[in-house]
């Protein structure tokens, strides 16, 4: 395992590369093999269990990965409550052009949870010619929908005036983040993405609902929805199935 941090523009996103067994991690460029991208959702980080096990389960096809923070998460750079899906994409589109620049990489796959299936959703659209699949677990793509409606978090506001801050508990957001969320329609970029997708949801998630993970899998060209009967949005209780699902889908992209 390889622990760095990739520079954004004067942000540092805290990374950790990892190669599958049969690869000498000192000398990585030594092989060639794909990399997919793993990213956390809204609070969360790179070593949360359901990201580890994503990670591990990809890297057993064969494939490294590439686990990164967004801004204002873990140990990288910027204030949670000052983070922005505009800061996301803009880091997103920094790591992919990173992970393009490494030698040992062939093919570029991303996965991502919650709003790092969000995230996931909106750059394999804009890097499509980049990007060979994409696996956003249960996708957090309501929110833009939420934000124009009013609501973030369980809170409720003014669409059309926002407040400064948004509150919900202990957590503070600055209003920019209703304000960037509200013009996002991902629909446009699952229009523009022709690549194969899986999307893994639990039916009972409790924080994305789950009728989303159909409408993205209708929407989208080659898509396949791996419903997880009776688990939740962190996978708690099924996470097992959720990988059996990754490595299922990673070893058949592995030889088209």
């Amino acid at each position: 395992m390889k622990e760095f941090y990739i520079n954004d523009d004067g942000i540092r996103l805290h990374a950790k590369l990892d190669m599958p067994a049969e690869v000498d991690e000192n000398h990585p460029g030594t092989h060639t093999i794909p990399l997919c991208i793993v990213i956390h959702g809204f609070t969360g980080h790179m070593e949360e269990r359901h990201i580890i096990a994503a990670a591990e389960a990809i890297r057993e096809t064969g494939c490294a990965t590439l686990r990164v923070e967004m801004y204002g998460h873990g140990k990288s750079d910027g204030e949670f409550r000052n983070h922005t899906l505009y800061k996301w994409v803009g880091n997103a589109l920094t790591v992919v052009k990173y992970a393009k620049s490494l030698d040992f990489v062939t093919d570029l796959y991303l996965c991502g949870h919650s709003q790092g299936g969000l995230l996931v959703m909106l750059i394999a659209g804009m890097c499509r010619d980049d990007i060979k699949a994409a696996i956003p677990m249960s996708p957090a793509w309501m929110i833009p929908d939420l934000a124009r409606e009013g609501t973030i978090l369980g809170l409720t506001y003014d669409p059309e005036h926002i407040p400064d801050e948004l509150h919900q508990g202990d957590l503070v957001l600055d209003g920019n983040y209703a304000r960037v969320a509200q013009t996002i329609h991902v629909e446009d970029e699952i229009a523009r993405y022709t690549g194969n997708v899986l999307i893994v949801q639990g039916d009972e998630d409790e924080a994305v609902p789950y009728e989303y993970a159909v409408k993205a899998q209708k929407l989208y060209a080659h898509c396949r929805l791996v419903t997880i009967p009776g688990d939740d949005h962190c996978y708690d209780r099924h996470l097992d199935q959720v990988t059996k699902a990754i490595r299922e889908f990673m070893t058949e992209e592995m030889v088209r």
